[in-house]
């Protein structure tokens, strides 16, 4: 494999935000820092508490943060949530405050349940920050919905940087971090690899992808979430993209200066992937991919394998809305039941998640334990069947 020197430091060097998370089987959490354009490796390894069995659920944990670090819920934002692999706590990326102004936070919380903010002084930390990444002046360009003008959420959201989407989701394999996001360069969606302990070097492969909802081919927007797995007898990144396609990208392709065609497998429709975590479900290897415009979807492993790579030329041209008959196309899987919305998750344990969750019923940030199973909470139904006194389960047959 071909790697590129970056223009980078590898040492430690000031965190200036604090976004995708990734923890190794070690301790080590990777976390992307897109104001500064770099990697922090933070050393979690010496965690004194042992993994055992333990649930974490926080209510309004927005407002907990918020006490915690001085502030009101609408200065917080969270965004990812990883659990450390040997102690099952859970840490959280934060931003408090608003634009460039904005300062990172590291939360943890215990298994009481107890959320703490990370002192960043008292950890060691190695840095790689990033070459290529977008200029703070570059921004979007404002649009409407459909046939309306560009509303002043529109208008808003067009001045962010695109500096902001320059590290979307990390993945650690096998002594290397693949990192998604964008370039400063009109074919922006990037997959970077860089082995760790860092070194300096770093590889940058541009990435093209064929759109089944939007009939284009697309080579500007980012990958959402990714998981690295044997697919085919091969490691390849699993990568969910916006309006939400499923693709395959072999990890042989990743070379420095490569233009790589992702292979299309499917579409679950219009929505955008937040996070993606493997599981095992009876025994069988799933996919469970988040999503702020759409229920989970469990995607299992196998259906990937010898699947069809499809183009344009395998669908009549135009975009595809959800209503169409077309849509969910390819192995996708299924839409299973949540209440709320399961913004970040990830594998407590071998049966249950924690998930960074907006309530239905109140609007309330939490986060919840849940089972692998059955990823919701009955106490987040209004009423069902199974609350009235004379409920009896179900007799089975004899």
């Amino acid at each position: 494999m071909a790697f590129t020197f970056a223009i980078s430091l590898v040492h430690a060097q000031p965190i200036e935000s604090l976004g995708a998370l990734e923890f190794s089987a070690e301790g080590i959490l990777f976390a992307g820092d897109n104001l500064s354009g770099a990697i922090h490796a933070i050393d979690l390894r010496n965690e004194s508490r042992t993994k055992e069995g333990f649930e974490v659920n926080v209510y309004n944990v927005d407002a907990r943060i918020a006490a915690i670090l001085g502030t009101g819920t609408h200065n917080i934002k969270i965004n990812d949530l990883a659990v450390h692999p040997k102690s099952g706590e859970v840490y959280l990326s934060v931003t408090r405050g608003h634009g460039v102004e904005a300062l990172p936070a590291l939360i943890k919380i215990n298994a009481e349940s107890e959320l703490s903010a990370v002192d960043f002084t008292s950890s060691k930390i190695a840095s790689q920050a990033l070459s290529k990444v977008p200029d703070i002046s570059m921004k979007f360009r404002p649009r409407g919905t459909m046939m309306s003008p560009p509303s002043a959420k529109d208008i808003a959201k067009a001045q962010r940087s695109r500096r902001m989407f320059a590290i979307m989701d990390i993945e650690y394999h096998k002594g290397e971090l693949f990192v998604s996001g964008v370039s400063n360069e009109e074919f922006s969606s990037v997959l970077r690899r860089m082995p760790y302990p860092f070194n300096g070097q770093e590889s940058i492969s541009n990435i093209e992808m064929y759109h089944i909802a939007h009939d284009q081919y697309e080579s500007r927007a980012p990958i959402r979430s990714m998981q690295i797995k044997n697919i085919d007898g091969i490691d390849q990144i699993v990568a969910a993209y916006t309006c939400s396609p499923i693709v395959l990208i072999p990890l042989t392709e990743l070379k420095d200066g490569a233009k790589v065609k992702a292979r299309t497998l499917g579409d679950m429709g219009n929505g955008q992937p937040l996070d993606m975590v493997s599981f095992n479900l009876m025994g069988q290897e799933m996919l469970f991919v988040t999503n702020s415009g759409r229920t989970p979807q469990v995607v299992p492993l196998k259906g990937l394998n010898n699947a069809k790579v499809v183009t344009d030329k395998d669908f009549e041209r135009g975009g595809k809305l959800d209503i169409s008959p077309v849509m969910p196309y390819g192995p996708v899987g299924e839409g299973v039941m949540f209440v709320g919305a399961s913004l970040h998750i990830d594998l407590l344990n071998e049966k249950q998640f924690v998930s960074l969750n907006r309530d239905a019923p109140t609007g309330s940030l939490d986060v919840e334990t849940l089972m692998t199973m059955a990823p919701f909470k009955m106490n987040n139904i209004e009423a069902a069947e199974f609350d009235f006194p004379s409920y009896k389960p179900a007799q089975g047959k004899e």
